[in-house]
């Protein structure tokens, strides 16, 4: 498994995480975890939102039926979505996630706490607050948000003491935004058009580590492109080069995320046992700067 450098820290961590989000489907969870760890895979995301919470309760019961150490383990928990009801930056809502997110995980600290979506009533002095608190109690090892702008993240900075070491956003082959509009510098077309502030260079700039997540959806949680008739095209490509690499076309899609020099993790939401070891042997492929671009044309990209 490829490990990386978690932002600007020294922790390293696998370049693949393990998304938790439907671990309240699995039908043996302790089995998810078992593979996910023995393939190389030692970061697993949650959120205290995921399930209801009841993702959280079921990760640390089935922790329990397994021989990995905590300490083996890089967890990573998110908070600030209050669901169908608002987004919340207060201190208190920030301190109280937490705690419920570690009685849950029967965890006496997280890795990374990570802010879930943009909340535009922040008081950015509150978020500054938490985190010391969080930090000095030795409850959040580290600090990061997901789903934020260039522009959001200063403004955090101004206040935020912590290193804010990771951004967490969409990206795959059929989410390509960030790097749409980059190769289409000085053009009028719709591909562009910068929808979030350049948030791949500003990342690389300021070496903060961007997580992929649904690295395998289509539009707005339409489904998985892998395998699906309507993209006929960028499927026959992925058959014939995982087949060149050795790998599965799920595999291969991983790997071109991973083929960025940006150091970009991807965030593996399946259960299948199967998959996950696709996935994380993924890590190894290095797709040539020709095999990648052959890919992003196929999912229905052009080149100026």
């Amino acid at each position: 498994m490829k490990q990386i450098q978690l932002g600007t820290s020294n922790q390293k961590v696998s370049s693949v995480i393990l998304g938790c989000m439907r671990i309240n489907g699995a039908e043996h969870p302790e089995r998810i975890i078992e593979t996910a760890f023995d393939n190389g895979i030692n970061f697993f995301d949650h959120a205290d939102i995921y399930g209801g919470g009841e993702c959280e309760n079921i990760f640390a019961s089935a922790l329990a039926k397994t021989s990995i150490k905590r300490e083996e383990l890089f967890i990573q928990t998110k908070c600030g979505i209050v669901p169908s009801v608002m987004f919340d930056f207060s201190k208190k809502h920030i301190t109280e996630s937490v705690e419920g997110s570690l009685k849950r995980l029967k965890m006496d600290y997280v890795d990374a706490l990570l802010l879930h979506r943009p909340d535009t009533l922040v008081e950015p002095e509150e978020v500054a607050e938490a985190f010391d608190e969080l930090e000095k109690s030795g409850k959040v090892r580290y600090f990061g948000v997901s789903n934020q702008k260039p522009m959001q993240v200063e403004l955090l900075k101004k206040y935020v003491k912590q290193p804010l070491l990771i951004n967490q956003l969409q990206f795959g082959l059929k989410h390509s935004g960030m790097i749409d509009q980059g190769i289409h510098v000085n053009m009028t077309d719709e591909a562009s058009v910068d929808h979030d502030g350049s948030v791949l260079d500003y990342s690389r700039l300021n070496e903060m580590t961007i997580q992929a997540w649904s690295p395998y959806q289509y539009g707005f949680f339409e489904g998985v492109f892998i395998g699906n008739e309507k993209f006929p095209k960028l499927n026959q490509k992925l058959a014939e080069l995982a087949e060149k690499y050795h790998t599965t076309p799920t595999g291969l899609a991983s790997a071109w995320i991973l083929r960025h020099p940006a150091n970009i993790q991807v965030i593996a939401g399946t259960m299948n046992v199967g998959r996950i070891k696709e996935i994380a042997q993924a890590s190894d492929v290095e797709l040539s700067r020709e095999d990648w671009y052959a890919l992003y044309r196929e999912a229905g990209n052009i080149l100026p």
